[in-house]
């Protein structure tokens, strides 16, 4: 195609200047094209490394890069976060105010009611405790402490009269356990700013205690301090709430207090005389307990008056948890209890029916079993050989008995009623405070810890795990927690 050609020479010139510069660009675009280039490279080296440097910290805390707790092996998924997500989050894992500071208490709030005694169970709290504060004790030196690592999955801090939080994972826990349980102590320095004490403990975040008891002697050593969500008779694990009060999300089981609530409202749907007048336990055997197997074969409504129900969490999974709903659970007259592979969190959820709960020899404690009352709160059931005829002696009795055996029922469910969070933080308080006072040595994280806040947490978890989060954010107390009666020997003076 022709163009316009001047008819001076100097247009000549100009207009192939022009040509040539459309081939052979000169050496200013070619040093910014070059610059731009390089520089582009920058960035993305950088993003890459704060990319790397933002997972080496957020792993940690989610357990990515930690193998299962060896002493309880399970199957572990060691992929590496989003990269959106640890982007996301890599300004937020310095926790610096005011994401590290909670919530300040409203004014005077402490003094809004009066203070009212602490439920009967919290007294175990000092004997949980009791080996270190035995006369000719030492308490709790770091040496002792660090002696628990073996059995740890993780190592708390507190620190900052109860305003700084660091976690240093030793392994991978199961589920979302670790994250819930971080979360848990946030929310007690929410819920009580200023008044949690600095701390220094290593918690287990798994299920069997580790932590024998040893009888031998009449001074024997003392045991390294472990927490963990149960303990039995013969274990000197210290037992601390588990997770689902804040959530369980593989299961999909709201945060406690909305989940009782539920529950509850679930009970009043069918009264009492309107129940299956059968026993009724829906679980998942698969879990390593001969004793829910052995319960599998009291299967059979005309026999033992029980009907037993495999749960498969997976297909539950699948169909959106339509068929799971514990409200919807509550139309029998008795439901039984079985342990699991130790403790099961499914305790609080079949008192909270109302229905008879037919508690089968437990081995293992939590924190608020201890509240636990045979043929006051709950029924005992036989473990050993004669367990279906122990089921089935019980229902006959309770169908005998009606208003005897939904007495027992609305018992049980009114312990749970007590059970509010506001029993779960003030127990939390009163354990990390006397624990606090048999430390010799001041808290302080290892180099090794991340701090943790509830910026950080909330931005580290999935989008489901953080909806459960976001539920069961806690607030600061309007008035003073309950009142722990001192420890025996104080009693006594």
């Amino acid at each position: 195609m022709g163009g316009y050609i001047p008819e001076s020479g100097t247009g000549t010139v100009v207009r192939a200047a022009r040509a040539g510069a459309g081939r052979y660009p000169p050496l200013a675009s070619l040093v910014v094209s070059t610059i731009a280039a390089f520089s582009a490279v920058i960035v993305i080296a950088v993003l890459h490394s704060a990319y790397d440097e933002a997972v080496s910290r957020t792993r940690t805390l989610l357990g990515h890069n930690l193998e299962p707790t060896p002493w309880h092996p399970f199957p572990h998924d060691k992929g590496r976060p989003p990269p959106r997500a640890a982007l996301r989050c890599a300004p937020l894992l310095s926790c610096l105010p005011p994401l590290s500071h909670p919530h300040p208490s409203p004014p005077n709030a402490s003094r809004s009611r009066r203070t009212k005694q602490c439920p009967a169970y919290f007294a175990a709290i000092h004997r949980d405790l009791a080996p270190w504060r035995r006369h000719g004790h030492g308490g709790i030196t770091r040496e002792l402490l660090d002696s628990a690592r073996s059995r740890a999955s993780m190592r708390v801090t507190i620190t900052g009269n109860g305003r700084r939080l660091h976690v240093d994972l030793y392994y991978a826990c199961v589920q979302s356990r670790a994250l819930f349980t971080v979360w848990s102590l946030l929310q007690l320095m929410r819920r009580y700013p200023g008044r949690v004490p600095d701390v220094d403990l290593m918690f287990d975040c798994m299920d069997r205690p580790a932590i024998n008891r040893t009888t031998g002697g009449p001074n024997p050593p003392l045991p390294p301090p472990l927490f963990r969500y149960c303990t039995t008779k013969d274990h000197l694990d210290i037992p601390f709430p588990d997770w689902s009060f804040w959530g369980w999300p593989e299961t999909h089981i709201n945060p406690w207090a909305k989940e009782f609530r539920a529950i509850k409202q679930g009970s009043r749907r069918v009264k009492w005389g309107d129940r299956v007048p059968l026993a009724f336990w829906k679980g998942n055997p698969d879990v390593a307990s001969p004793l829910r197997l052995a319960l599998l074969a009291c299967n059979d409504t005309n026999l033992w008056h029980a009907q037993i129900m495999r749960q498969n969490w997976e297909e539950e999974a699948k169909s959106g948890y339509r068929h799971s709903a514990l409200s919807t659970q509550c139309a029998h007259r008795y439901k039984v209890y079985a342990e699991g592979f130790a403790w099961s969190v499914s305790l609080k959820y079949i008192l909270a029916c109302g229905s008879m709960a037919l508690v089968i020899d437990p081995r293992y404690e939590d924190f608020f079993s201890r509240g636990l009352e045979a043929k006051v709160n709950h029924w005992p059931v036989r473990a050993d050989v004669g367990m279906c005829e122990s089921i089935r002696d019980a229902v006959e009795w309770g169908n005998a008995h009606p208003e005897e055996a939904e007495l027992v029922g609305r018992r049980g469910q009114r312990l749970m009623q007590e059970l509010g969070m506001d029993a779960v933080y003030d127990y939390m308080l009163h354990l990390l405070t006397e624990y606090a006072k048999l430390l010799d040595f001041v808290p302080s994280p290892p180099d090794t810890a991340q701090e943790a806040c509830v910026g950080s947490v909330l931005c580290l978890a999935d989008e489901g795990q953080r909806r459960f989060l976001e539920m069961s954010k806690a607030e600061p107390a309007t008035g003073e927690p309950c009142s722990l009666p001192p420890p025996p020997a104080a009693a006594d003076g």
